[in-house]
């Protein structure tokens, strides 16, 4: 007999599978798409209660995305931009922490510990959404790394905070300020010790393996023995996966083997899709979860609750990124080595503020109890958290992002990357020519070394083609096209000498698995050349 559980996951990964494909035909971003549909089909008649297990996203989700976050992030990146992404991912949350604190002491007559639990758990924006959403835009690569860095960190600011405000209220301790600092300090530096002591044990575990499958489980449980020792320990767990991942894409040229790349790119873009699939699905299914925790009878306190927190979630954003930012350029030595950004590029670091998945794992973690009693306003706290999810500026990012222009100057930086990255082709082709140059009176086969020749020639003139068309963002694929054809015809000739029992089953894989290869790098290849981002 099939397990429920079962038939419920197959039910949800189909129906992320299918809501890709609406969400693609409607140009409606699939982050967004999936929480409203998980929020509609949640009030179904019949539907079965899905409660999101807390435990669940931050120790078995949560650390595969931010390694992955991590192995993709720049560290040459990050490590420039360290500045504006600490003082987002620790200086904002902790502002966002304080203000939605006070406003929900002052105004709301929460206490005051139970508004510090809020702050913490609605502070971090989102790692996840509002990088789906950005990606499909040409914004410079500055403002993507400061977010995606912002989105790597924060986690682990708003968790530590989240511990601290829990236990003040379910163990009534006093808040101290040089107690949470130094605690803090020391999580913050354990965490990036055991990330590099991973990250570095992975890299020489795979280097020895030595046999690509091998090294695909390795990295797979990489980001768990990353994530799930310091949680265990009392601390988040965040930063330490972060730093690993970190630590793998800086190190792992040296250490990883092309087969494990080529197989890593397909395994982890596989395993990731579905994960923020089921994530954004579930967290729309839990709107019935917390509906079933209120009272609605006093539904115009509630959403003046959820409203209020909303809006100051947004404008202490605003405040934070402008002042932090007009301010620190008053400092000389700052102002000459990094002068002040467009406008624009700060707008949308202020407006990007999606909150995620994490919020709500950490608001559906909070205690049923504390002291003996029920935990203090538990189902608001959930509400607010929700509608701060829900009525996240992801809707309208979109429409922002043309408004203000500044994918313009994304192609514009699009466009010099790409005229660095061709000059990098052409030089790397010419050292491999004049290698080729060097062994051709000492290979035994002078027909190997025409055809290499000729084919990196043809390759050395596309590039060259594709540099000089880039003012025009106009260049012809008919080369890649003419390619794919010549493919298909051989695939068609292989698949008729197949039929009729001409080759084995393991000839023809074998050739399909070569042409598959080919067809992969023609593609990519016309891709690369390609002047302009979307």
């Amino acid at each position: 007999m099939i397990l429920p559980e079962l038939l419920l996951t197959f039910a949800l990964l189909a129906i992320t599978g299918f809501a890709a494909l609406a969400a693609r035909r409607w140009n409606i971003p699939i982050s967004i798409f999936l929480v409203l549909l998980g929020l509609g089909i949640s009030f179904l008649p019949g539907m079965p209660r899905i409660e999101l297990s807390p435990e669940l996203v931050l120790s078995l989700l949560l650390p595969p995305l931010l390694y992955r976050a991590g192995v993709q992030m720049s560290w040459r990146g990050f490590k420039d931009n360290l500045r504006p992404i600490l003082l987002l991912a620790v200086g904002a949350v902790i502002f966002t922490a304080v203000a939605v604190a006070g406003v929900s002491y002052y105004l709301l007559g929460l206490p005051l510990a139970v508004g510090f639990v809020l702050g913490a758990v609605v502070s971090p924006p989102d790692a996840v959404a509002p990088m789906a959403i950005a990606r499909r835009f040409a914004l410079p690569s500055r403002v993507l790394t400061i977010l995606e860095g912002e989105g790597l960190v924060n986690d682990a600011t708003a968790l530590i905070l989240f511990s601290f405000a829990v236990g003040a209220v379910t163990m009534g301790r006093t808040f101290s300020l040089p107690v949470a600092t130094g605690e803090f300090l020391v999580i913050v530096a354990a965490e990036i010790l055991w990330g590099l002591v991973i990250g570095w044990g992975a890299l020489v575990l795979r280097r020895w393996s030595n046999e690509p499958r091998v090294e695909m489980v390795f990295a797979l449980l990489t980001p768990f023995a990353a994530f799930w020792v310091p949680e265990s320990l009392g601390g988040s767990g965040v930063l330490a996966t972060v730093v690993c991942g970190l630590y793998v894409s800086w190190n792992g040229p040296r250490f990883i083997s092309p087969a494990t790349r080529l197989q890593g790119f397909f395994v982890w873009d596989l395993v990731i899709y579905l994960i923020e699939g089921l994530v954004f699905l579930i967290t729309g299914l839990q709107a019935r979860v917390i509906a079933d925790t209120l009272e609605l009878s006093q539904w115009k306190s509630l959403a003046l609750a959820c409203a209020l927190i909303c809006i100051l979630i947004i404008v202490v954003r605003f405040i934070w990124v402008f002042t932090v930012t007009y301010v620190t350029r008053l400092i000389p030595a700052l102002a000459r080595h990094d002068p002040l950004p467009p406008w624009q590029g700060i707008f949308i670091v202020a407006f990007t503020g999606i909150r995620g998945v994490v919020s709500l794992a950490a608001a559906l973690s909070i205690p049923l109890m504390a002291d003996g009693a029920p935990f203090p306003h538990r189902g608001l706290l959930l509400l607010i958290t929700f509608s701060v999810i829900l009525v996240g500026q992801g809707f309208t990012l979109p429409w922002v992002i043309r408004a203000l222009g500044i994918a313009e100057h994304g192609r514009r930086e699009a466009d010099r990357d790409k005229k660095k990255e061709i000059s990098a082709r052409l030089a790397s082709i010419d050292a491999a020519l004049a290698r080729l140059d060097s062994l051709e009176g000492a290979v035994a086969a002078p027909e190997t070394v025409s055809a290499l020749r000729r084919r990196n020639e043809d390759r050395r003139a596309y590039f060259v083609a594709a540099c000089q068309d880039l003012g025009t963002g106009d260049i012809s694929n008919a080369s890649a096209a003419l390619q794919l054809q010549f493919l298909d015809a051989e695939r068609a000739s292989i698949a008729d000498l197949y039929y009729r029992s001409e080759i084995s089953d393991d000839a023809r894989r074998r050739i399909e698995r070569e042409l598959d290869l080919e067809d992969s790098r023609i593609r990519h290849s016309a891709e690369s050349g390609a002047a302009r981002a979307l």
